[in-house]
Order: structure tokens, then sequence, then C-alpha cells
């Protein structure tokens, strides 16, 4: 077996704790579930996922030595997530009356491109995911049995597995109780502003945090 079995029963209970914590992946993909409906959020999930793969990969290639070299990486890294979380937050809140239009001639008030694409800029423009990914793989990988790489991958598909698991059903149950908010227009655009201030939150202690 190319991991060790004890690290691997270990690093999957404590993955499991570490995503049933609610955090800004599961607070994000709550939001677009609500927003957008469950497409929203499972596609939200997936994006989200998808950064979460190159995080893994990035890991695996070394960033944390361009971070320790280069300190300052990471902070522009830092801000422009902030930044994007930010903007995402006072789009949603400008324009909550226009997607009640959209919403009564049909359409969702998030596409699931949209929410793909959100859940993969926002997370993977966010260092402390980067971070994380660094300092947590690592300690469930044994050198000793080679094949580092494939260590990384096992201990990552496990990762993004519970991503989905958890984060995407959150993400279909918000999206379920949107859809009948949705159709009450005062309900809506309070949801909207409620999403459009939840990630302004998370870009302003994106930003704050060090």
């Amino acid at each position: 077996m190319p991991i060790d079995p004890h690290l691997l029963a270990l690093f999957t209970v404590t993955a499991i704790i570490a995503m049933i914590a609610p955090g800004p992946d599961m607070l994000f993909v709550l939001g677009c579930g609500m927003r957008g409906g469950p497409r929203a959020g499972l596609l939200a999930t997936a994006g989200v996922a998808t950064s979460e793969a190159i995080h893994i990969a990035v890991a695996a290639a070394g960033l944390a030595a361009l971070f320790a070299a280069v300190p300052l990486a990471f902070t522009v890294l830092r801000i422009a997530g902030a930044a994007y979380l930010i903007y995402l937050g006072v789009q949603m809140i400008r324009h909550r009356k226009g997607v009640q239009d959209e919403v009564a001639a049909g359409g969702g008030g998030m596409s699931g491109r949209r929410a793909y694409l959100n859940g993969l800029l926002t997370n993977l423009l966010n260092p402390k995911m980067v971070t994380f990914t660094i300092a947590f793989l690592p300690q469930f990988i044994n050198p000793q049995l080679g094949q580092v790489w494939m260590q990384f991958a096992i201990l990552g598909a496990i990762l993004i597995a519970l991503e989905f698991l958890v984060d995407g059903t959150v993400g279909v149950l918000a999206g379920r109780i949107g859809g009948w908010l949705r159709r009450r227009h005062t309900a809506r655009r309070r949801i909207d502003v409620a999403t459009g201030g939840v990630f302004i939150g998370l870009g302003v202690r994106l930003a704050v945090e060090r």
C-alpha cells in the first residue's frame, strides 16, 4: 500500500471534523445555494473542490518554499482573494432588485456556471487554503514509503470527496430552502442582502487576519 494505513485513518477522521465545522467554504456554498438553488449550491461546491485539487498539486510542488522566500507573494494573494469576495458581496447587494426581475422572468438568481467560477476563484485566491494544505497534508505522508505524489493524490482525493459530501449537501439543502423563499420577493431581497453581507464579511476577515 502506497500510504500508511494508520496515518490514512487519522487523516480521514481529522478531515471529517474539519469539514463539519462551519468555515468560509461552507458559508460560501450556503450562500450560493440560497441564491441560485440546489444546482448552484452543488456547482459552487464543485468549484471549491477544483481549487482544492489545484492547491494540493501546488503543495506537492513546493509552493511553501516560495511563500517562505517571498513573503510579499502571500500578502498579494491574500489581498486579491479578500477583494474578490468583497466585490461579490457588493454586487449581490447592489443588484438585488435586478435579480428579482430575472427570477420573475423565469431565471435563477445565480447561474450554475457563475456559481462554479465564483467557488473556483474565491477559494483559489485564498492563500490560507494553500497554507492549510501545505501544513496539513504533509503530516499524514510517510516519505519512507516513497511515491510521495501518490500519497498526496490519495489524501487529496479523500479531501475532495468529503468536500462534496459535506458542503455539497449543505448547498443542495440551502438551495431547496432558497427555492421556496425565492417565490417571496421580500424574502428574496433579504437573502441577497444577507448573502452579500456574508461574502463581504468573509473578505474583510481574510484581509485583516494574519
